[in-house]
């Protein structure tokens, strides 16, 4: 498939149009090189036998050679050339043995001056080394002939023409350093290309990644704050009307929360949704909210924060990270702890990190350490490691030594991702 270079702007129109033209006419040429080959075969073929047929003798140095040789030395410097493309150093073989037997017997033929096609293609598309064997068939013909026949000086006839094989050699030289600058450049936009690609796609896992934890701490921790709301109510139902009313008032709280979210969350997956992407996400300020929630669903927490807000904030999505440290851990308790169970949330502020501690206390009858180290092997703990790792944290769970679960996180003053 061939590629048509974008041209300048200020490009006249007939320049666009013959550039154009020559596009068409190097892709025709790669689709079918034996039309192009063929025909400057036999263009070259038809002019030497038309020399061949007399006008030989105004440059020849003897007149006398055979016509029959003549025409076949004619046809050896034309015919081989179809193949000047694919095997440009054979043909300059048989090209410079039958120039050799021109010179030496004193014919003389101009066809041997195209020699020059296969020895720019030589230039053009072989290693440096083979110009050397180049020079070395193009050489021993010229000096046959200024020896066997000198008319004239001997440098008079080899010299001239080693400059003209010079300035052909430099010439494919040349076209192949702008080619195989072209190709280096499409080399570097494909690789470019490619780098974009597999930008996007990394870029895409990781959000995937980051909305499938999201959704797993929003779903999770809602549903079991529901769960234990239901609970709640339908105990409270039998006794205390008022009680299961409240119950069921949260109940839908809870819900459109966690729908709101939901529908923040999956909106900036839509790039016309400018509303989802301005959406706040929680942050430190909003833990009171959070364990309000969680103890009208049934459990106990003590809620521990700094009387003073730290010298230096987090960044937004640091803030993130402990609220949903907090979250999944108290949905862990909610789940696993059993009821009677109590949780403490301590957040605390130094000049280095901040920590935030969250352990609970089961009641009786509740799973031990080991049970409840098997229920969390789930997404919930993992999703907390990758977003304290996000931010250069860590992160610490595990059963405590009187019972009970610890999760305690580590976050950075400055993190490297800010």
């Amino acid at each position: 498939m061939t590629q048509e270079t974008p041209q300048p702007t200020g490009t006249t129109g007939p320049s666009r149009h013959a550039q154009r033209l020559l596009a068409r006419a190097r892709a025709f040429d790669a689709r079918h090189p034996w039309v192009w080959d063929g025909a400057l075969t036999a263009l070259w073929t038809v002019a030497a036998l038309v020399d061949a047929a007399g006008g030989w003798r105004n440059t020849a140095r003897d007149p006398g050679v055979p016509v029959w040789l003549v025409f076949t030395l004619s046809l050896a410097l034309t015919v081989p050339l179809y193949w000047r493309r694919r095997h440009p150093l054979a043909v300059l073989a048989v090209m410079a043995c039958a120039v050799l037997v021109s010179d030496a017997s004193g014919a003389f033929l101009q066809a041997s001056y195209l020699q020059m096609l296969p020895l720019f293609h030589i230039a053009l598309s072989r290693p440096p080394r083979a110009l050397l064997v180049s020079f070395a068939l193009l050489l021993p013909p010229l000096v046959t002939g200024a020896v066997r026949f000198p008319t004239e000086s001997w440098d008079q006839r080899v010299v001239p023409t080693l400059w003209a094989y010079a300035l052909v050699a430099l010439l494919g030289i040349a076209v192949r350093s702008r080619k195989d600058h072209t190709a280096a450049l499409v080399d570097r936009a494909r690789r470019l290309e490619v780098e974009r690609d597999q930008e996007v796609r990394l870029a895409a896992a990781a959000e995937r990644t980051r909305i499938a934890r999201e959704m797993h701490d929003i779903i999770g921790h809602n549903l079991s704050v529901i769960t234990g709301l239901a609970d709640g109510g339908r105990y409270a139902a039998a006794k205390s009307p008022e009680r299961a009313a409240q119950a069921l008032e949260a109940i839908g709280t809870t819900s459109r929360e966690a729908l709101a979210e939901l529908r923040r969350l999956l909106g900036v997956l839509h790039d016309d949704d400018q509303e989802a992407v301005r959406a706040p996400q929680p942050t430190l300020a909003d833990l009171d909210a959070l364990v309000t929630g969680v103890r009208k669903a049934g459990l106990p927490v003590h809620l521990d924060l700094p009387a003073d807000p730290p010298a230096q904030p987090l960044s937004p999505g640091a803030q993130l990270t402990v609220y949903r440290v907090v979250q999944e851990a108290l949905t862990n308790t909610l789940k696993h702890a059993g009821p009677g169970a109590r949780a403490t949330v301590t957040l605390t502020h130094t000049l280095d990190d901040v920590r935030a501690d969250i352990t609970n206390t089961p009641a009786a009858g509740a799973p031990r350490p080991e049970q409840a180290r098997e229920r969390g092997r789930g997404q919930g703990l993992t999703g907390m490691r990758e977003r304290a790792a996000l931010y250069d944290g860590t992160l610490e769970c595990g059963p405590l030594p009187t019972g009970g679960w610890a999760v305690r996180l580590r976050l950075p003053q400055k993190d490297s991702s800010s």
